[in-house]
């Protein structure tokens, strides 16, 4: 069948409206927002149900054509941009945005892959009921491509991985067939636990439609602070004594460089320090309760008794209000696209055992410093589950893209160093196109083998996203 055939066979499929064809309509889906990735594509499509995305996976079976499946276009390793050149078809999830229900006694929600992640926080909360999972890009990522990358964000530390958030799927298979796997039970020992494959699968074994989700009871007390101090050393140290307090109120401990606040401050709205005074670090702290018995004032203020007795803060500032506190969080979430507005940025997604954030931190900075005299490291992130974003921008007014070109010699230095430590190279980010080379070399044979077995069984034809992590 001829390229043309196909457009009208899908057209047919989900009206000519839903395929689009013309480079203008195309373009907010074959751009990573970091511009690092583009593509092209024959056609764009937008299905609308899961029927219709069986429908299109069973077309695409017949004639060979391989598919890309889209979420909100917010992923950071290229899975979700079709190759430049090539013929990949780009499935956008967008249009499959309902809530299909919500148990407010048993605390799920069941919701298309296309519901937006902040729309789902509303929902939740109408409820007086929240779903952990918060991301800088809440806005605008959805919720199937949150789980297909297995996302992280803000809310680990007490909450777990996006892994840990899902009770059940549903997934379109590459030869059309729907797995009905929406349960909302937390124990079902019934086999394999055949979700798991596809979360964090990146749209290369299925294309998830729809997912079954656990919701937690709004905190009745939050505390969120900003703190001031020297070193990631006293980070560590700072972290001990809230969880020794805390234990799991402890809901957020977020490190942040004073260049990235520098940064967040110069470039985001209305922002603005909260302290008089600057520091080389800062560390963001939040503290939930869900009963109002629990006295969590008196709670924080003994975490930061016992931290300013230990010279281990600087300073440190609690926030008065609800705003204020959204103040502090928008500081944080803004760090990684405020690096925009300061040229080039290198990027990095790695965790290492959160004993080992401090010393990492201190090795890889002199490192890539020594490396590209003038850079300017932004390292910042959960150092409570030792997720360390560490990036790093061009020096300024040097030329962007020669630094950039830099980026597969910063990558070896950085996941070296990451290596030495036990780490991972991927934290929360995933694999994707950006680091498939770089997975069997810390893989082992016997992992790769699984992996591509699984591959080979599940998309035999390697339809569904063929080049990503594999």
């Amino acid at each position: 069948m001829t390229q043309d055939s196909l457009i009208r066979a899908f057209q047919e499929l989900l009206g000519e409206a839903n395929v689009l064809t013309e480079a203008a309509d195309q373009a907010p889906y074959l751009v990573e927002w970091r511009d690092k990735f583009k593509g092209t594509t024959p056609m764009v499509l937008r299905p609308g149900s899961t029927a219709e995305v069986a429908a299109c996976m069973r077309l695409a079976n017949e004639h060979d054509l391989v598919i890309v499946p889209q979420g909100g276009n917010t992923g950071l390793v290229g899975a979700q941009i079709p190759k430049n050149g090539g013929s990949e078809v780009v499935l956008s999830l967008s249009r499959l945005n309902k809530i299909r229900n919500i148990d407010p006694l048993g605390r799920t929600m069941v919701v298309e892959a296309g519901a937006v992640l902040q729309t789902i926080h509303e929902r939740a909360e109408e409820h007086d009921l929240i779903f952990p999972l918060t991301l800088g890009a809440q806005g605008s990522c959805q919720i199937g491509g949150n789980i297909a990358t297995n996302a992280g964000g803000t809310a680990v530390l007490s909450y777990g991985n996006t892994r840990d958030l899902v009770l059940g799927l549903e997934v379109v298979l590459a030869n059309g067939e729907v797995w009905e796997g929406l349960r909302t039970l937390r124990k079902d020992n019934t086999g394999y636990d055949l979700k798991q494959l596809f979360i964090g699968s990146e749209g290369t074994l299925g294309i998830i439609t729809a997912a079954s989700l656990r919701l937690f009871p709004k905190p009745a007390a939050v505390e969120v602070a900003l703190c001031g101090l020297d070193s990631p050393h006293q980070a560590l140290s700072l972290l001990s004594v809230a969880q020794k307090h805390a234990g799991a109120m402890l809901t957020g401990f977020e490190i942040l460089p004073k260049i990235g606040m520098q940064f967040s401050v110069r470039h985001q709205e209305n922002a603005r320090f909260p302290m008089a005074d600057e520091h080389d670090w800062y560390v963001l702290v939040e503290l939930s309760a869900g009963s109002k018995d629990i006295d969590l004032a008196s709670l924080t203020e003994a975490v930061f008794e016992e931290a300013f007795e230990a010279e281990l803060l600087n300073d440190a500032v609690l926030a008065q209000s609800n705003a204020q506190a959204e103040d502090f969080w928008r500081l944080r979430h803004g760090m990684s696209e405020v690096q925009k507005l300061e040229g080039g940025s290198i990027k990095h997604d790695v965790s290492v055992p959160v004993a080992k954030v401090p010393a990492f931190l201190e090795e890889a900075i002199a490192a890539v410093e020594t490396f590209i005299p003038g850079c300017r490291p932004v390292p910042f992130g959960h150092m409570g589950d030792g997720n360390i974003h560490f990036n790093i921008s061009q020096p300024e007014g040097a030329d962007k893209q020669a630094f950039l070109a830099q980026w597969d010699a910063v990558n070896e230095i950085v996941h070296g160093i990451t290596a030495q430590y036990n780490g991972s190279i991927s934290a929360e980010h995933g694999i994707g196109v950006l680091k498939r080379e770089l997975l069997p070399t810390v893989k082992s044979p016997v992992e790769m083998k699984l992996m591509r077995a699984i591959k080979e069984t599940l998309d035999p034809k390697a339809l569904l996203n063929p080049g990503r992590i594999l």
